[in-house]
C-alpha cells in the first residue's frame, strides 16, 4: 500500500512539474526576431507601425558607415518573417526616420538624405514611391491617428506641424517650444509632447488653439511621447533632465499622468534612462512603456554603482511589471526602443538599434506575445 501511495504521489508531483514547465514555456515574453539576410551590416531601425498580425512595417537605414551615410531601409512583416522591401526609383543615400499609417493603402514614411534634404514616401498597397514633400520643411516625424495624418518638422529653424487634408499638407499652428511627439484622436483633439525653456510641456489642440501645460519644470526636462486615454487620463514620458554633475551623468526617466485635474509624476522602476514609447492595449489604456538606457542603482558599495534596469514596463492599471530584453549573441543592449502594438491583439513589436561588436551597431527587432 505504501509503495502504491508513493508511486501515486510521485506521479502527481511529476504532472505538476510538467504543467508548471509548460505554463512557464507558454508565458508571454519578449523574443528576438531576426532581420532579413539581405540587410547589410551596420543597420538600424527607427520606428515601426503594425496594421494587423500579418502586416507591419519598420524603417531605418543600412550600410551606415560602410557606404556612408547609408541607404533608406524598409522591412515588412508578413505574419511569418520580416522581408526587405524594394524601393525602386528611390536612389538617394540617407535614412528613414519615421513611419505611420491610416490604412494598408496609406502608409507614410519620412526621411532625410545625406545633404539634409527631406523625403516623404508613400505606400499605396502595391509599391513605395516618393511623394511631394512640403516645400522648405525639414521633416522629422509622421504621426497617424483618428483618420488623420500629421507631419512634424521645421522651416527655417522654426517648428512646424502639417496636416493632410486630402489634397495636400496644410500648416497647423504649433505650440510654443519644441514638439517631439503627437497623439491624434481627431482633427480637433490632438495632444503634443515636447519641451520649452521652462521644462517638459504637454499641449492640447482643440481645432482652434493650443493649451499648453508645463508638466515638469526641472531644467532640461522634456517629453517625447504622449498617450491620451480619456479626458481624465493622459500620459507623457521622456527625461527629467539634470543640473550639474559630472559629464555623462545618466538622466532620470520622466513619466507623468493627467487625472483630469492635475499632472503628477509617476514612479517607475528605473533610476536612469529615457522613456521612449508609450503604447496602448486593446482597450486604448496604457499597456507598455519602453525605457532606453535603463539603469538602476546597485547595492551600496557595489562596483560599478549602476546595474542594468528593465527595458520594458507592462502597466496593469495599478503597477508595473518589469521585463528585460532578451540577450542576443554578439550584440549588446538596445540604444533605440520604439514600440508598435498590433491592433486587436496583445502582441507588441519593438524595433531599434543595438550595440554590436567593436563599436559597431546592429538592427534589433523584438516581439512580445
Amino acid at each position: 500500500m505504501a509503495r502504491r501511495l508513493l508511486v501515486a504521489a510521485l506521479a502527481v508531483a511529476m504532472t505538476l512539474v510538467t504543467m508548471m514547465s509548460s505554463a512557464a514555456a507558454d508565458a508571454p515574453s519578449w523574443q528576438h526576431v531576426p532581420v532579413p539576410a539581405q540587410v547589410r551590416p551596420q543597420a538600424g531601425l527607427n520606428e515601426a507601425v503594425a496594421l494587423g498580425p500579418d502586416r507591419a512595417w519598420a524603417v531605418g537605414a543600412d550600410a551606415v558607415g560602410r557606404e556612408a551615410p547609408g541607404f533608406p531601409l524598409v522591412l515588412r512583416w508578413n505574419g511569418t518573417e520580416w522581408q526587405r522591401q524594394s524601393l525602386t526609383g528611390i536612389g538617394w543615400q540617407g535614412e528613414l526616420l519615421s513611419i505611420a499609417a491610416t490604412a494598408p493603402t496609406a502608409v507614410w514614411a519620412v526621411g532625410r538624405d545625406s545633404a539634409g534634404g527631406a523625403h516623404l514616401l508613400r505606400f499605396d498597397g502595391i509599391a513605395w514611391s516618393e511623394s511631394r514633400s512640403p516645400s522648405g520643411v525639414v521633416l522629422t516625424k509622421v504621426v497617424a491617428g483618428g483618420g488623420e495624418t500629421w507631419l512634424i518638422g521645421s522651416r527655417d529653424g522654426t517648428q512646424v506641424l502639417l496636416r493632410r487634408d486630402g489634397r495636400g499638407w496644410q500648416d497647423v499652428p504649433a505650440p510654443a517650444g519644441a514638439v517631439y511627439g503627437l497623439h491624434i484622436l481627431a482633427a480637433d483633439d490632438v495632444w503634443a509632447a515636447g519641451a520649452t525653456g521652462s521644462g517638459a510641456a504637454v499641449s492640447h489642440w482643440n481645432g482652434q488653439a493650443w493649451q499648453q501645460t508645463i508638466v515638469d519644470g526641472f531644467p532640461r526636462s522634456a517629453v517625447g511621447s504622449v498617450l491620451a486615454v480619456s479626458p481624465t487620463e493622459v500620459w507623457a514620458g521622456g527625461t527629467a533632465g539634470f543640473v550639474g554633475g559630472p559629464p555623462g551623468r545618466p538622466i532620470p526617466p520622466l513619466l507623468v499622468r493627467w487625472d483630469g485635474q492635475a499632472w503628477s509624476r509617476v514612479t517607475v522602476p528605473a533610476d536612469f534612462g529615457s522613456i521612449s514609447s508609450l503604447t496602448p492595449g486593446t482597450s486604448g489604456a496604457l499597456s507598455w512603456v519602453s525605457v532606453t538606457g535603463s539603469l538602476k542603482w546597485g547595492p551600496p558599495g557595489s562596483t560599478p554603482p549602476l546595474v542594468p534596469g528593465p527595458e520594458f514596463l507592462a502597466w496593469n492599471g495599478q503597477s508595473f511589471t518589469e521585463y528585460s530584453e532578451p540577450a542576443v549573441a554578439g550584440e549588446g543592449r538596445s540604444r533605440v526602443l520604439r514600440l508598435a502594438p498590433v491592433p486587436g491583439t496583445a502582441t507588441v513589436w519593438s524595433v531599434g538599434r543595438a550595440d554590436g561588436p567593436e563599436g559597431t551597431f546592429a538592427p534589433r527587432i523584438l516581439r512580445f506575445d
